[in-house]
């Protein structure tokens, strides 16, 4: 099926947020990926998962689906000491320091699964659908369009600070190590 044209927006905007998670992550060490500016920033690890279980929570919500977390088995396989419904919304300094992976694959894997179930959720979304209220709790109430949009949002500037701390520790590679 071919998406409609607003759907074709955001499935480009997904794509080019898919390709900055593969830029920021691939290539670097399990070291460089959880190391922290300080103490209380988060790290590559922490902006590219978070952002992946945002899209995942929110998307798999919006298409009527269980996340891909837990229905492909991510959770287990990152083996994180938190509850299956956590996204990182809210987490503190310690807690950001816990999401560490043995490689990058791991991040890049789990978000081509969730951006695989983003654009088959969005193929199926007609021009007509962006109108639909999925949120009234917020005043005003959140549109298919809106919560979308959020994520693109969201999304990108997680993306834009982890490709803020990959060039810090490519410039100095050992204030990563440190």
């Amino acid at each position: 099926m071919t998406a409609h044209r607003a759907a074709r927006v955001l499935i480009d905007a997904f794509d080019r947020i898919r390709e900055l998670v593969a830029q920021n992550a691939t290539g670097l060490s399990p070291e460089v990926l959880s190391a922290r500016l300080d103490g209380g920033s988060n790290s590559i690890s922490w902006l590219l998962w978070h952002l992946t279980r945002i899209q995942d929570d929110h998307v798999s919500e919006l298409a009527g689906s269980e996340q891909i977390w837990t229905a492909e088995g991510w959770f287990d396989r990152f083996g994180l000491p938190f509850d299956a419904a956590d996204t990182g919304f809210g987490h503190t300094a310690r807690e950001v320091g816990v999401v560490c992976v043995d490689s990058a694959d791991l991040l890049t894997g789990y978000h081509d699964a969730v951006h695989a179930m983003t654009v088959e959720y969005l193929s199926s979304v007609t021009d007509s659908d962006f109108d639909r209220i999925v949120d009234e709790s917020w005043d005003p109430p959140v549109s298919l369009a809106s919560r979308l949009v959020s994520v693109v949002g969201d999304d990108l500037q997680h993306a834009g600070q982890a490709a803020f701390l990959r060039g810090v520790w490519e410039r100095d590679p050992a204030r990563a190590s440190s």
